[in-house]
């Protein structure tokens, strides 16, 4: 920080902006000091350059990757910049981090091609306009063998050896090859290299993070702030959200599927859904929250977030569409707010058989009279009608309905 720093005023306009970035954050450090780095762009008209590392696999994103960009969108509409830093050079090196295999190296064609994917994807989130895409590589390669053991002089075994993956295999006795000291190093250097003021993450990334700061310190630069983000639970509100758990709501989703997912979530769960996923500002968020304490109900809110989502991965217009299909299914039969609950393994089918799925959660006293339900119209999963007696249910989250009074919700996992 320079000494005038203090000369610049923290406003209420400062502290609503800190508010903001701050909202659903895992951790920021240090909160003074990027408090006084928003001032400082506030007065000076200076953005400030907020960079993501990212790596260059292939990417298929679903909502719980999308709520670092989110951050990033808040960040770009209070007036920064993002850097979207792919790490090809650093790809070579294959990230350690919280991983025990490493990983074999793209090609220069797979890595831009991934790149490309991912930010065409990412751009449904954040501003174009306010995006800067930069490679790893551009600095790495010219930084050289002498370069790399100068960057290597500025930092100590015994620091990098306290990351909780390096430290827990020195304690197995598990290899740690050179390479991978390098990696937080490497990272740190793109920090200075593209003298970023705020480093964003996952929880997992905080000890790389935090080499970029104290790089930055050791090259005079002024140390990025870190911004770390929790990972999102999925639709069933345990799970973090991932394909292999299939509990996740993938962006490229057709709206009614992304809509009937996120009308699924629990209450409870909804609200950290709007402080991660919401582009909506704090004040309104709040209000959502009082009118829910007063009586209103909590499933219309969600509509409003479910909206957002869809128009945001597709348009308004289909968001509109999708509440309206939502609406008019579950409008023949109220969904109750409480149901029983319950959790039945695939099996080696891939899913399980409707009848057994019925009788199993209590909902037709014996197969043959499940197949009767079926045969005569009576059952209904998510709203739609089931016609195929055979019906194999695959895995995910259903609310079931057998007539007009028996209900449950059921996840095949």
């Amino acid at each position: 920080m320079s000494h005038h720093d203090s000369d610049y005023p923290i406003t209420p306009e400062v502290e609503r902006a800190l508010a903001l970035v701050k909202r659903g954050c895992d951790e920021l450090l240090i909160e003074a000091e990027f408090a006084r780095k928003l001032a400082r762009a506030q007065a000076t008209g200076k953005p400030l350059r907020c960079k993501l590392g990212l790596d260059p696999t292939a990417p298929d994103i679903h909502l719980g990757h999308t709520v670092v960009l989110n951050k990033l969108r808040q960040l770009q509409d209070l007036g920064h910049t993002v850097i979207f830093l792919i790490g090809d050079f650093t790809s070579m090196i294959g990230d350690p981090s919280g991983r025990n295999t490493t990983r074999p190296p793209l090609t220069r064609e797979q890595i831009e091609a991934n790149a490309k994917t991912y930010f065409e994807q990412a751009a449904l989130v954040l501003d174009r306009a306010r995006t800067e895409i930069r490679y790893n590589s551009e600095w790495s390669i010219p930084l050289g063998a002498d370069g790399m053991i100068k960057l290597a002089a500025k930092y100590t075994l015994a620091r990098l050896l306290e990351r909780d993956d390096f430290a827990k295999r020195m304690r197995e006795n598990a290899p740690i090859a050179m390479h991978e000291l390098l990696y937080p190093l490497m990272q740190g250097y793109d920090s200075v290299a593209l003298q970023a003021d705020l480093e964003l993450g996952g929880t997992d990334q905080k000890f790389n993070l935090l080499v970029g700061r104290e790089l930055q310190r050791h090259y005079g630069q002024e140390p990025q702030c870190i911004l770390t983000m929790p990972l999102l639970e999925g639709l069933d509100g345990v799970e973090k959200m991932s394909k292999s758990k299939n509990n996740y709501v993938g962006i490229t989703e057709p709206p009614f599927e992304m809509f009937g997912k996120i009308m699924s979530i629990s209450d409870e769960q909804m609200w950290r859904w709007y402080d991660l996923l919401s582009m909506r500002s704090n004040d309104e968020i709040a209000q959502l929250k009082r009118q829910a304490q007063e009586g209103r109900n909590p499933r219309d809110i969600k509509v409003l977030l479910a909206k957002e989502i869809v128009a945001r991965f597709h348009s308004s217009r289909d968001a509109d569409l999708a509440e309206f299909e939502f609406m008019a299914r579950f409008r023949a039969g109220a969904v109750p707010n409480e149901m029983p609950e319950f959790s039945f393994a695939a099996g080696d089918k891939g899913g399980i058989a409707i009848a057994a799925l019925l009788k199993e959660a209590g909902l037709a006293p014996s197969t043959s009279e499940a197949i009767r339900n079926v045969e005569q119209g009576g059952v209904k999963i998510d709203g739609r009608k089931i016609a195929d007696r055979a019906l194999l249910v695959k895995p995910g989250t259903y609310v079931v309905q057998v007539g007009k009074r028996k209900w449950a919700r059921v996840t095949v996992r």
